[in-house]
């Protein structure tokens, strides 16, 4: 009886199933329509479509869109704010600052508890820790009673100075728990021990809102997997790259935000590495939107701010990944000023792209890219029948005769302007980052990714395109590779100079202490365990700061500030190595080791990609028409090269080769795609 590994990651238009088998180290994927109102759903139609039997399951890891959804949709349940007296509107106010500044009318959306939901109750706790009032516990009961009355159970507790002195927010929450037993509630203190406390209130209420939905599809999930005989523990990504069990999810739902960004991310940097390149820009076209992550010296970069709305930051570590309006659903269409725009609106799942023939009005890049021949006629092995005629109609009404253009060159231009926003994202995480994207490698994925892969590093004079063997489920297949991941935080203010080496000790062994139980209890072992500290600096009088690694033992602090300098010197292109360094936070992360697929190198062949399924002619923009071969990409053998124009076929992809570039496949069978031009 074989033993199998799955991984499921769940997509804006279809589900996405990677089946990895551990004896002969093969992979197997498949690919079913989402089912927005339940993604459940398709995660068990995804089991049934790919013949996986749950008994022999070592490992079922999943990426879910489920927090993400609720964030943008703002389907919450009935929610409240405790907080201090005369902080009630923190989470309204802000920072001030618009996504838009020049924009007067493009207001930032409210907070995500209305101020009707938002109570206060008496107490002060000051910078240092020390008790300035106490809780007025009479005020508690009496808003605990209020909420009772109210039925609302899922609660945020947020006051002042908590990230100093937790004990008022402690006392607050056992208040609650005694008059609404069944309640939620999440502290800030617990979920997030930040000075700032704009940041810290709404990654509390973000926690606390999503608390009830995430955790309750995770375990009407894990229940249906164990009921279907699954043993182990369901994996679910979080968006610092790591994993948590549903145990877990319970407390910390918020990090699931971003959930199945991570996945490509990590997935993008495994095979960078495989295929001997340290820099990498990883581009996951799915079918809503395009997620765009850098890979700088083998590492992902991490951000610990972020957001899956502007105005409502969500403080948690999280692999740093640029999410655009670029999808094969993405809607073309003419502004008022008569310049054809692409995105970020999206036909989505329902109703989808026009050629899919479910209701669908409006042209998407899948419709071009069909009326270009790009696509043929067919996705998903068979489970989408495309309808070329549809597309053409609806280009040649929304788009071609209003600009007074062929159909072709409207179907081009749709394409155009679909890539030169990816182009345009791509610089912002490279070029403003102080990269040089001529350094990178282009790693295309997602449904659509290799059908523009090769066109986005040409604009960007990126000199080679990887396509991974399963473009499609590569995200899935990132669900693989991560382990159990928690991240701790203190502050800790003070110059660098005059910190106390014990007392930085102290405070880490105390974030050792607890990250280590975190780990026992979701079932790491301590060999498995590993502790990585951190410490955030930045110079004295500065705002925002740097997070640089940790060591052990002495110079190791001394270590961390010359560390410190360098990456200034990088991020900002300045570093002042004489000023004075101030200590802002530490940080712990507690990683727990999972096992991770080992994969099988293919023996490398001489010659070409053999004989064409068909060949059909591919309009590109700068030959026309061209009859083009069309290769499926299961008879392509390893080690087998040819010239563009070509076209390679699989079940979850399409990936383009286009004119003036050559292709290989390497021994991992991934597509590299030279571009020529570029190479000269």
């Amino acid at each position: 009886m074989s033993k199998v590994r799955v991984a499921v990651d769940v997509g804006g238009t279809f589900t996405d199933v990677c089946i990895f088998d551990e004896d002969s180290k093969t992979m197997r994927v498949t690919k079913v329509p989402s089912t927005p109102h339940d993604p459940m759903i398709a995660v068990m139609n995804g089991v049934e479509r790919g013949e996986i039997d749950l008994k022999d399951v070592t490992l079922f890891s999943h990426g879910t869109t489920v927090a993400t959804n609720a964030l943008i949709t703002r389907n919450f349940p009935a929610a409240a704010l405790v907080t201090t007296k005369g902080f009630r509107d923190v989470i309204e106010i802000r920072d001030g600052t618009k996504d838009d500044l020049w924009d007067a009318y493009n207001d930032v959306s409210g907070p995500y508890i209305r101020r009707r939901d938002r109570f206060e109750v008496t107490e002060r706790i000051d910078f240092s820790g020390r008790t300035v009032t106490p809780l007025d516990e009479e005020e508690a009961r009496q808003v605990a009673a209020l909420l009772k009355r109210r039925g609302v159970k899922t609660i945020a507790v947020c006051f002042l100075n908590s990230y100093a002195n937790a004990a008022h927010e402690t006392r607050m929450r056992e208040i609650l728990e005694e008059e609404i037993p069944d309640a939620t509630v999440s502290t800030s203190a617990e979920i997030l021990p930040e000075i700032f406390e704009y940041d810290r209130f709404n990654t509390a209420v973000a926690n606390a809102v999503l608390a009830p939905l995430v955790s309750g599809y995770v375990n009407r999930l894990a229940d249906e997997l164990k009921s279907g005989g699954y043993a182990g523990d369901l994996l679910l990504l979080h968006s610092g790259g790591g994993s948590m069990t549903p145990r877990m999810v319970e407390k910390y739902p918020v990090r699931l935000a971003a959930s199945g960004i991570a996945a490509g991310a990590i997935s993008a940097k495994h095979i960078a590495q495989q295929c001997g390149y340290e820099n990498a820009v990883s581009l996951d076209m799915g079918g809503t939107s395009t997620d765009i992550a850098l890979v700088a010296g083998g590492e992902l970069r991490v951000t610990k701010e972020w957001q899956v709305e502007y105005g409502h930051p969500i403080i948690f570590p999280s692999i740093e990944v640029l999410t655009i309006g670029a999808g094969g659903g993405s809607l073309a269409h003419i502004d008022i000023a008569g310049s054809l725009r692409n995105g970020p609106q999206s036909a989505g799942a329902d109703p989808g792209p026009v050629c899919y023939n479910t209701g669908g009005t409006e042209p998407t890049n899948t419709d071009a890219n069909v009326v270009l021949g790009r696509l043929g006629t067919s996705l998903a092995g068979g489970v989408k029948q495309l309808d070329k005629a549809l597309s053409e109609e609806a280009i040649k009404r929304v788009i071609a005769d209003p600009l007074n253009l062929g159909l072709a060159e409207a179907a081009q231009a749709i394409v155009s302007v679909a890539n030169a926003n990816m182009a345009d994202a791509v610089r912002l995480v490279s070029i403003r980052r102080g990269y040089d994207p001529r350094d990178f490698a282009l790693l295309a994925f997602g449904g659509a990714g290799a059908l523009h892969g090769a066109d986005v590093a040409r604009e960007l004079s990126i000199p080679t395109v990887i396509v991974p063997p399963n473009p499609g489920v590569t995200s899935a297949m990132g669900c693989l590779l991560v382990d159990v991941r928690h991240d701790l935080s203190q502050m800790y203010t003070g110059l660098a100079s005059a910190a106390d080496a014990e007392d930085l000790e102290a405070k880490f062994t105390a974030l050792e202490t607890e990250a280590s139980a975190r780990l026992r209890h979701e079932g790491v072992s301590d060999e498995n365990a590993l502790l990585q500290r951190q410490v955030s600096m930045r110079y004295l009088g500065q705002w925002r700061s740097l997070t640089v690694p940790m060591g052990t033992g002495a110079g190791a602090l001394e270590q961390a500030i010359q560390t410190f300098h360098e990456q200034h010197e990088r991020e900002f292109a300045f570093s002042q190595v004489g000023a004075p360094v101030e200590i802002y936070q530490l940080h712990l992360a507690a990683i727990g080791k999972t096992p991770k697929p080992s994969f099988r190198p293919a023996e490398r062949s001489v010659g070409g990609p053999g004989e064409p399924s068909e060949v059909r002619k591919v309009y590109f923009g700068e030959t026309g028409w061209v009859e083009t071969p069309v290769y499926d990409r299961d008879s392509i053998p390893a080690g087998a090269k040819f010239s563009g124009p070509a076209i390679i076929n699989q079940l979850d992809s399409t990936t383009v080769v286009p004119p003036n570039t050559h292709a290989e496949i390497d021994e991992w069978m991934n597509i590299r795609i030279h571009i020529e031009e570029v190479a000269k």
